[in-house]
């Protein structure tokens, strides 16, 4: 275990030279240190873990102040590290319950970055295999990740609030010094931090095993302290202090009527096993220490939600013991002299001297500096670094990215840490659909994407999509980028799958087909940005239609496909399932030549835009489609479906087809009751939506007057295995379907 460092006394020749060396203000302080250390005794802090419950420690802060009382130093474990370390390192308690109170802790305890950040081929995934599971493959072995959450977004907004202090790399050198307590659980024991990467120490000492992936740090892994060390007592009085003030967060036992279930047992347990050291460490205080106990009952330790309601209590239990810490109380002047310290003047943030890329991957550093917006010479924006770090780690082939200024002999640069996914490189993601609409059709897809990254320092990967189920589908590309910005690429692939339509004599369905089709292609694109792509392409295959259902007279078809195509796409919003801002489009030219093997020469257009706006809890979704064919021979595997949900709602799916189709729709949907800010929320909406709109045979057909009007009414939940709908659709004439959509889309 690492030995704690421990505070020397200034002697009076080391302040005799800080008084010529240092500027006035400098040295009235530092003066007044040597003073406080003569006639009054050193006060340290432990504040105890306890997930959301030790935002108590904030309310005790509060009164600490109230009371005048300074602190020398803090002890801190899990949530107490958090709020002591940002404490120690000049925050006052009102920014520090501002911080608690704003935070979206929902967001900031995940790893998803916003979809702005995301490479647009990462967008794909996003929206195609929405179930937040993702699975390594490496030598014939599957992995899986060492935590829930990496802890991405948490470690930003921990560099974010320590950025003026990360120059510091003695722990004792903070306005007041400072310990985070971690769990070293590859050899069972604690680990007192008290020097290197304030940010990474107090992330280090709350990371919830199983929750939390565990930090690398001095050559151990890391888990929650609260494991071994809870309420750190022993930590402060190896810090040299003469009084301690200890405020304990803890769970409290369940009684035995609320002992009801294995999930409430097993809680019991482990409460059991860390109240065990923590009441040893409780009974080492003396006469002199204080113990603070914030009356917080049942309160969880995961409703981040509601977190500021636990700072009250806090407040009135240090207030409870005030007759005990009026003791220690200081006049106003010298008080003056411990907040002056303890916020201290900030350094100023020079211009960033470098910026590089640290990385474990076989990417080009040029490739990966190409997704950075800091540049050389630029100040330090905690905001823009954060950003770019996401940027990184939108690419999806990082456990983690983070960032960190440092000094050397060119001066200060920000170094971003790119750390390789210990589950990859390959990965293997997840999606599952059911749809049913009561009346006895069900349609079932399961299907799982593998991924094959970093082929190459271009940042080539290949993907292989297999789907089983009523639409089975197997489907390989192998992207390889051009330059190292890895905007120009180039993409071949192969396709096979299988899908049911609709035959129609004079727009009555005689027969369903089964649509089988194998093709082979080439394309070559360029991603503009993050929210678009371009490609253009070429391909050739060949397919049956063999009915299924219906009149038996009705002739099973083969048929050759070849031509090129162009497509143009954009994704700019801001969730793949239930947007509430941005747009989707898809705009497809394709040209079926006879040259390249097609059975006929004909050209077909494609487009289909959405785009969402809110305001509050309500969004509005406005979409068209329209598809036509030119100059075709009516082939039925060409044609475009309408029906099902939000596509003729009052229809089955594909319930109708033609090689000419429209389709306009208003959605409009609201999310339902208030976010408890927990990691386990699952948003409601509710919503409607009106729908226009048909297929003709011919372009000549198309008219408002022909348009068939439909609409729904839907319930969703935005889940962690994709939108889950239940909906009532209802066509002309009061025809109706109802369905249950579970999953990612049909594809």
């Amino acid at each position: 275990m690492k030995k704690p460092i421990f505070v020397r006394p200034v002697s009076c020749a080391l302040v005799s030279i800080l008084l010529l060396s240092q500027v006035a203000a400098w040295g009235q302080s530092a003066d007044a240190v040597a003073r406080e250390k003569t006639d009054r005794p050193r006060i340290g802090l432990v504040l105890g873990g306890g997930g959301a419950r030790g935002a108590a420690h904030i309310g005790v802060l509060k009164e600490l102040e109230r009371n005048r009382i300074p602190i020398d130093a803090i002890a801190g474990t899990s949530m107490g590290a958090i709020v002591g370390g940002l404490y120690a390192s000049g925050m006052n308690p009102d920014e520090l319950e501002q911080l608690v109170s704003s935070l979206d802790w929902a967001d900031a305890l995940t790893d998803m970055p916003a979809r702005k950040f995301l490479s647009f081929r990462r967008k794909q995934d996003d929206a195609q295999f929405p179930i937040d599971l993702e699975v390594g493959l490496r030598d014939g072995s599957l992995l899986l990740p060492k935590g829930v959450i990496q802890g991405q977004k948490l470690d930003l907004i921990l560099r974010e609030l320590t950025i003026d202090v990360s120059h510091l790399t003695d722990f004792d050198d903070l306005p007041i010094p400072f310990r985070a307590i971690a769990s070293d659980i590859e050899h069972g024991e604690p680990y007192v931090m008290g020097r290197g990467d304030l940010a990474r120490s107090i992330r280090a000492s709350m990371s919830v095993p199983g929750v939390f992936a565990p930090v690398k740090l001095d050559g151990r892994l890391l888990v929650d302290g609260g494991i071994v060390g809870n309420l750190p007592i022993n930590v402060i009085r190896d810090m040299g202090v003469d009084v301690i003030i200890a405020v304990d967060v803890e769970f409290p036992l369940y009684a035995a009527d609320e002992l009801d279930s294995a999930v409430t047992i097993s809680e019991q347990m482990l409460t059991i096993l860390i109240r065990k050291e923590t009441l040893r460490q409780i009974d080492t205080l003396g006469d002199e220490d204080i113990l603070i106990r914030p009356e917080l009952g049942t309160f969880a330790s995961t409703a981040f939600g509601e977190i500021a309601t636990a700072i009250e209590p806090g407040r009135s239990a240090a207030n409870a013991v005030s007759e005990q810490l009026q003791r220690l109380s200081v006049d106003e002047s010298r008080y003056a002299d411990f907040l002056a310290r303890h916020s201290g003047d900030q350094p100023q943030q020079e211009q960033l001297a470098f910026v590089r890329v640290v990385q474990d991957g076989r990417l080009s550093s040029d490739l990966l500096a190409s997704r950075l917006d800091t540049k050389v010479g630029d100040a330090v924006n905690t905001q823009r670094l954060a950003d770019d770090a996401q940027r990184l780690f939108g690419l999806d082939l990082y456990e983690k990215v983070g960032y960190r200024l440092v000094t050397d002999e060119s001066g200060t640069g920000v170094e971003f840490d790119a750390r390789s996914k210990s589950w990859g490189p390959d990965v293997l993601q997840f999606a599952a659909s059911l749809e049913d609409d009561f009346e006895g059709s069900t349609e079932i897809n399961l299907a799982v994407r593998l991924t094959k990254t970093e082929l190459n320092a271009r940042g080539a990967e290949w993907r292989t999509d297999l789907q089983l189920g009523t639409d089975p589908l197997l489907f390989s590309e192998f992207h390889q980028p051009f330059g190292y910005d890895s905007s120009l690429f180039i993409a071949p692939h192969v396709d096979m799958r299988q899908s049911n339509i609709k035959a129609y004599i004079l727009n009555e369905a005689v027969a369903r087909l089964r649509l089988s089709n194998v093709e082979a292609g080439i394309d070559l694109g360029t991603e503009i940005g993050s929210w678009g792509e371009f490609r253009v392409g070429a391909f050739s295959g060949a397919g049956t239609a063999r009915v299924k259902v219906g009149d038996p007279a009705f002739p099973n078809i083969s048929f050759d496909t070849g031509g090129a195509f162009a497509q143009f796409r954009i994704d700019t919003l801001d969730n793949a399932q239930f947007p509430r801002s941005g747009i989707r489009a898809n705009f497809r030219w394709k040209e079926s030549l006879t040259g390249l093997g097609a059975d006929a020469s004909f050209s077909t257009i494609e487009a289909d835009v959405a785009s969402t706006w809110s305001r509050g809890k309500n969004s509005l979704q406005l979409g068209f489609d329209y598809a036509a064919t030119i100059d075709s021979n009516d082939s039925i595997q060409d044609f475009f479906p309408l029906g099902g949900f939000l596509r003729l709602s009052g229809l089955e799916r594909g319930e109708i087809s033609g090689p000419h189709a429209a389709l306009a729709k208003l959605v409009y949907y609201r999310r339902v009751g208030e976010s408890a800010g927990n990691l386990l929320d699952v948003p409601v909406y509710l919503g409607a939506s009106l729908e226009a709109g048909n297929v003709w045979q011919t372009r000549s057909d198309m008219s408002l007057d022909t348009m068939q009007f439909n609409g729904s009414f839907f319930a969703g939940l935005d889940t962690y295995i994709g939108p889950i709908y239940l909906a009532a659709g209802l066509a002309e004439g009061g025809e109706t379907n109802f369905y249950l959509f579970i999953g990612a889309p049909p594809r």
